[in-house]
């Protein structure tokens, strides 16, 4: 497959530059480091999203998660000490790391729980009034026309 190069269009348009680098992102493969820890993304409603991260072996004080410009960040390092421990196999990967989720607008966070070693968070869409569709009721002359003779002065 032939990589795309977007060097010219990001040259050439203002105000792109986080979807260009959301694009750029999405094109690279994905290396071994950012395949770790495995995730699903859910949606549970027309409004309402979950991702469910496998953090074996990390408890709530090892994992940290920040909202920063649209990003969701999940990052984990365990901290304790594990140089006394002599495994004779190692299966479970405990190795820090940070994960990065493009959110898009009105997109706010819910609630964290971690439960047998899966992280969820909850993810909802909360648009503003403003912005949501709202229905403009229209009147007919007729119906002007009667409000304005059943008018009391």
């Amino acid at each position: 497959m032939n990589p795309v190069d977007l060097t010219t269009l990001i040259r050439t348009s203002v105000g792109f530059d986080r979807l260009l680098r959301m694009m750029d992102s999405a094109m690279r493969s994905e290396t071994a480091s950012e395949s770790y820890p495995p995730y699903n993304i859910e949606k549970m409603d027309e409004n309402i999203y979950r991702i469910t991260m496998a953090v074996a072996g990390f408890s709530e004080d090892d994992l940290h998660i920040t909202m920063q410009d649209n990003t969701l960040i999940i990052s984990g390092k365990i901290r304790q000490d594990q140089s006394a421990v002599k495994y004779l196999y190692r299966g479970i990967a405990g190795r820090a790391f940070e994960r990065h989720f493009q959110l898009a607008d009105f997109i706010k966070i819910g609630e964290a729980s971690l439960d047998n070693g899966l992280l969820s968070i909850l993810l909802i869409r909360e648009i503003p009034e403003a912005m949501k569709p709202r229905k403009i009721h229209i009147q007919s002359k007729i119906t002007s026309k009667k409000l304005i003779e059943n008018k009391t002065d």
